[in-house]
């Protein structure tokens, strides 16, 4: 019985130090899987795929056509459906013949006549000019390739950005649960040294029971919204969401110079300015069906004829074959065409009213980033030096209460200090990289 006790007393420890283990996470391993599982940028590239695609659909448009077509028709004796088609001959014929070419002629009593038709071509047509009809649809397209690239390049630093956004969110997370724990962890051991002095002072007592109830709710919702945070992370990186995760990459303590120069080109402005030019293309071609297109045809058909299905196929057969060009001229299309051109030079108007507007609202959003990563950055010394001198009044302060010579409600004022700068110095830092992280999305 003594040795099952000592057994069981073994393995329970062994239980306590058993590690448990965690996925080291770093913010470059957690862009590039949330890259992967971005349904966003799978999108964007099956857009540029599609645009591709459509490039030679137009493409195809300059090469030649080959049509091929096969007809098989019946002529039916309306008195006679079942029957061949035939006319009767008259015997007075045959003598007046005989006559005339001095010689005996016997014609048939009947002639019958071909019903059976089979007919087969093949023709091949290849556009010479077209008045700016495919050539400027082909460029329509390829405007819209290029404006699919750079709606992929918007949407890559769109999920880069979230995806950062998303790794420092919980990386504050966890510092903030570190900081309450901290924060919670000084209030108990302020209610020990009251304690273990002799008999408390009832005042200071409720105060600090007070104050140990409050932070113990501020952990508890720092815990919860870390916990919230990770599985956002790991849900986006496709992470199994039972899976505790260790984020290596630590908020740094300086920040070199950003060094943003001016803002030139987006990729929204690119995608904009493709689009416009898409448009402006597309009613050049409307515009263009109004005109003629000059090509060259060629074409040959096989005719085979007879009185019946078996005998169609007979050495009475024709064969017809040509070559030449053809100019096809639109007469009449009810307006159609210059219509569309003016629905493509309206929205060629609308996109370019969009460049203009996005350059300007861009231009003023990179240069406030690149403002404000300056003025944190420049306030963060100070901001450090204020919570050092902080950290340092609360050590006065614990010491002092310690030995009573102050209250439990200086000491909760202290402390309260001391963690809305830890907390004021988390939040610039983490506004300071996404600041930076601003500034890489609009101006790379």
């Amino acid at each position: 019985m003594h040795k099952l006790k000592i057994a069981a007393i073994v393995l329970c420890a062994a239980g306590a130090v058993t590690p448990s283990f965690a996925m080291d996470l770093s913010l470059d391993d957690a862009v590039n899987m949330i890259l992967d599982e971005s349904q966003d940028l799978k999108k964007a590239e099956a857009n540029l795929k599609k645009a591709e695609a459509s490039l030679d659909v137009a493409n195809a448009n300059r090469w030649f056509k080959i049509d091929g077509t096969a007809t098989y028709m019946n002529l039916i004796d309306m008195k006679n459906p079942t029957k061949s088609y035939s006319v009767d001959i008259p015997p007075e014929i045959s003598g007046m013949l005989s006559q005339y070419l001095d010689k005996p002629v016997q014609l048939p009593q009947s002639l019958d006549i071909p019903d059976s038709m089979f007919m087969a071509g093949v023709s091949i047509t290849q556009p010479i000019y077209t008045f700016g009809k495919i050539g400027n649809a082909v460029k329509s397209v390829k405007s819209a390739i290029k404006m699919a690239e750079a709606s992929r390049e918007i949407t890559l630093r769109e999920v880069k950005y979230s995806a950062v956004d998303m790794y420092w969110t919980a990386k504050m997370t966890d510092e903030i649960v570190d900081i309450s724990r901290a924060d919670l962890q000084a209030a108990r051991d302020a209610r020990r040294s009251l304690t273990s002095a002799g008999r408390a002072n009832r005042s200071n007592l409720v105060k600090i029971e007070s104050d140990i109830a409050t932070k113990e709710i501020n952990l508890s919702n720092a815990e919860f919204n870390r916990d919230t945070a990770h599985r956002m992370l790991k849900i986006l990186a496709g992470i199994d969401v039972d899976t505790e995760l260790n984020l290596t990459d630590e908020f740094p303590d300086t920040f070199a110079d950003l060094n943003a120069g001016e803002l030139k080109s987006t990729p929204q402005w690119d995608a904009l300015r493709e689009q416009v030019q898409m448009y402006e293309r597309n009613a050049k071609s409307k515009r263009a069906g109004a005109l003629p297109t000059l090509a060259a045809t060629a074409s040959y058909n096989y005719i085979a004829y007879g009185p019946n299905m078996p005998n169609m196929f007979g050495h009475d057969n024709m064969q017809s074959a040509y070559w030449g060009l053809a100019l096809q001229v639109p007469i009449f299309s009810g307006g159609a065409n210059m219509a569309n051109a003016t629905i493509e030079a309206m929205n060629a108007e609308s996109a370019r009213q969009d460049l203009d507007k996005a350059k300007k609202l861009t231009s003023e959003e990179y240069t406030r980033a690149i403002d404000q990563y300056n003025h944190l950055r420049g306030n963060l010394k100070t901001l450090k030096n204020a919570r050092d001198l902080a950290a340092k009044a609360y050590e006065f302060s614990s010491g002092r209460f310690a030995s009573g010579q102050t209250s439990a409600v200086e000491l909760a004022e202290v402390s309260a200090g001391l963690y809305q700068l830890d907390m004021a110095l988390l939040n610039a830092k983490y506004n300071i990289l996404m600041s930076a992280e601003s500034v890489k999305k609009l101006g790379e």
